[in-house]
């Protein structure tokens, strides 16, 4: 018998706090094909994943060069993949006991239509830290918003 999906969990992932720390490029499904999830659940899910993938390639220029060597859509891109990052961090409710988070359900059309606002560029003047641990996208802009506002009063 063969599986028809694996779930890769990852050290460097759960080590950034991203939990689930399910590494979205080494985990695979079979289902994950157009003529089954529909062609734009399928290609959103391609594109977040070649985003990850060039991150990942980039890392090590990063590592040796820092950030200001990589060309402009570089940065673009690894701006992008470190929000896709941590809007695949989910509250979920049965951590609401450890993380003092309440605990969301996301349907499939709001996950797609936030990770297609990412992709876009649309979100990118938001902070990373505004997708880390929310619920839909329109969680992760309200939070940039306070996170804004939260800065401006410390100032």
């Amino acid at each position: 018998a063969h599986l028809d999906a694996t779930t890769v969990l990852s050290r460097g992932l759960a080590a950034k706090g991203i939990y689930p720390a399910v590494d979205p490029l080494d985990s695979t499904s079979t289902m994950l094909q157009p003529r089954i999830v529909g062609e734009e659940h399928y290609e959103t899910a391609q594109r977040v994943k070649q985003t990850l993938q060039r991150y990942k390639e980039l890392q090590d220029i990063i590592a040796i060069l820092g950030l200001d060597e990589l060309s402009e859509e570089d940065r673009l891109t690894v701006a992008r993949a470190r929000k896709i990052e941590r809007f695949l961090s989910q509250p979920f409710f049965v951590a609401e006991v450890f993380t003092g988070s309440p605990g969301k359900y996301v349907g499939l059309v709001e996950t797609i239509r936030g990770f297609k606002l990412i992709l876009s560029g649309e979100l990118d003047s938001l902070p990373e830290q505004a997708f880390y641990l929310v619920g839909n996208i329109d969680e992760a802009t309200a939070k940039a918003t306070n996170l804004e506002m939260e800065s401006k009063l410390k100032k």
